[in-house]
């Protein structure tokens, strides 16, 4: 699962980007993006069973702070699960107390075509002081491994500053919490969260941005395989990704 990119929200966007949305009327403008990833890691778990991902996002801003958008990547949960498509709906309100803090509170909507029951849905609250985040993403309807809905909190601490020669850094560290026993070990033991981690570089060549990111969770091989399905999901890796925002 995947954040949308809003260009003109600097405590969404981590890395530097070339931003030109497009002004309709007064009020509003209108922002597209394109993205194409070596590997789709949400919460550092693969979507995309290690495979590249192609993604897209639309979002309409208001002067106010107001904003709505939708975002889409394709992905592959294996089995015989027939999606292969996320498709995200999200709204929410940014307010901008100067120019080095801010506040993003919004609503955001999963939907999975062919396999209805993935869907769930989340309220979020992103903190922005002088580019260190304090993020958290809470649902009450997150699907478990036995069908129900269940309460789900991913909590974030985020920093991204500027390196020379125009490099971007973003560096997160994450904790995700499904409340219920979840994943489990080849000695019988289970918990309820797990820690995920990145860092990324990236940096702009002829309007697009470029990105390498070192991408990791706590889950044992066990742990994944109890939750996911597959013992490799979870695992550390890097990802490559190209971005560009219109």
């Amino acid at each position: 699962m995947n954040a949308r990119v809003l260009c003109t929200v600097a405590g969404l966007l981590l890395a530097p980007l070339n931003c030109q949305a497009l002004t309709l009327g007064d009020n509003f403008t209108l922002e597209l993006s394109l993205a194409g990833a070596s590997d789709y890691r949400s919460r550092g778990v693969s979507q995309t069973l290690g495979d590249p991902a192609l993604q897209a996002g639309a979002t309409l801003m208001h002067t106010s702070g107001l904003y709505l958008g939708a975002w889409t990547s394709n992905v592959d949960y294996g089995f015989d699960y027939k999606t292969r498509q996320e498709l995200e709906y999200y709204a929410g309100y940014y307010w901008q107390a100067t120019e080095n803090i801010s506040l993003d509170l919004g609503y955001l909507k999963y939907s999975y075509p062919k396999e209805g029951q993935f869907n769930m849905s989340e309220v979020y609250a992103i903190l922005d002081v002088y580019g260190l985040m304090l993020g958290a993403y809470y649902s009450n309807d997150a699907p478990n491994a036995f069908g129900e809905d269940q309460d789900t909190l991913y909590s974030y601490l985020g920093y991204r500053l500027a390196l020379p020669a125009e490099v971007g850094l973003e560096l997160r560290a994450g904790r995700n919490d499904v409340k219920d026993p979840a994943f489990w070990s080849t000695s019988g033991d289970s918990r309820e969260t797990y820690y995920e981690w990145e860092a990324k570089l990236s940096r702009e060549f002829f309007g697009v941005t470029w990105a390498l990111s070192y991408v990791d969770t706590d889950l044992s091989k066990s742990e994944c395989f109890s939750w996911y399905g597959y013992d490799d999901l979870c695992s550390a890796t890097v990802v490559a990704s190209a971005s560009k925002t219109f």
